[in-house]
């Protein structure tokens, strides 16, 4: 009675240069770029408010708010004697 063999599976083998694998690198990150970009834009647009009737969003106005100063100072330690 004869031996069966297992059929050979024949392996798929990449053989890349640095500059192709360099090249791949950059392609794949323009298209993560590409990717977030769409996705900030995206996001953007679902957050803005929804408009009323006159494309107002508040009729009322809106207080301006300056600027947050935090000042620092100094404590004067007087010395008893």
């Amino acid at each position: 009675m004869a031996v069966r063999r297992k059929p050979q599976v024949k392996k798929l083998k990449f053989e890349l240069t640095k500059s192709a694998v360099a090249g791949i690198a950059v392609i794949a990150f323009c298209l993560f770029l590409w990717m977030f970009l769409l996705g900030v834009w995206a996001g953007q647009s679902l957050l803005l408010p929804s408009y009323g009737q006159n494309g107002v969003v508040a009729e009322e106005p809106v207080k301006k708010i300056g600027p947050l100063v935090i000042r620092a100072e100094k404590k004067v330690i007087k010395k008893v004697k």
